[in-house]
């Protein structure tokens, strides 16, 4: 069995990565390797960060690894938040400023497309290579919905009556961007 890195501290994701790969790769966190400083994230897109992080983990700790990186895009917007997402409405990345700045922009605006964005960047000794989710949606009105984190209570997958944050998990994961980008990445591991 080999062992990769998941560039996260987010054990729902290690767990959810880990029992999509099987038994051919062993998958552990920052934690399990000892890193627990924040890892840079300082470039000027997604991609960008993801692979910011997924190559400070190879040069400073030794082991092939994967890391992520998400951005919500909002067409009348420009693509904001983009990049800046997580740190939208001010550096303490705080979920409700967030969202709450995104609906006072979107106040009378009739073109409400967005899309989630991740990026999985994947470097191993051969090289690297990344593998994007995209799931396009809408930004509703007022937030709805108690599951899921970040911007879920705020966006509505096309095709979707409810928001991420009314779906269940599973519901969710069957059309996510970040659940895209690691079928992706696990097609590709499992074929090395």
């Amino acid at each position: 069995m080999k062992t990769l890195v998941f560039a996260t501290n987010n054990e729902h994701k290690l767990k959810e990565v880990q029992s999509l790969l099987g038994d051919n790769w062993k998958i552990v966190g920052l934690k399990q390797i000892g890193c627990s400083e924040d890892i840079p994230e300082t470039k000027p897109t997604i991609e960008g960060n993801a692979i910011q992080k997924a190559q400070y983990i190879y040069e400073h700790y030794g082991y092939e690894c994967f890391a992520d990186d998400t951005g919500l895009e909002i067409d009348a917007l420009n693509a904001e938040p983009g990049v800046y997402s997580a740190r939208y409405a001010g550096a303490d990345r705080d979920a409700e400023a967030n969202m709450n700045k995104v609906l006072h922009k979107m106040t009378h605006v009739k073109n409400r497309n967005a899309r989630f964005k991740t990026v999985m960047a994947l470097r191993m000794k051969s090289g690297l290579k990344t593998f994007t989710g995209i799931c396009e949606g809408q930004i509703t009105e007022r937030k709805t919905g108690d599951y899921g984190f970040g911007y879920d209570p705020i966006f509505q997958p096309m095709g979707q009556h409810l928001t991420f944050a009314e779906m269940p998990l599973a519901e969710k994961n069957a059309i996510s961007h970040r659940s895209l980008a690691i079928r992706e990445l696990i097609k590709h591991l499992n074929d090395i």
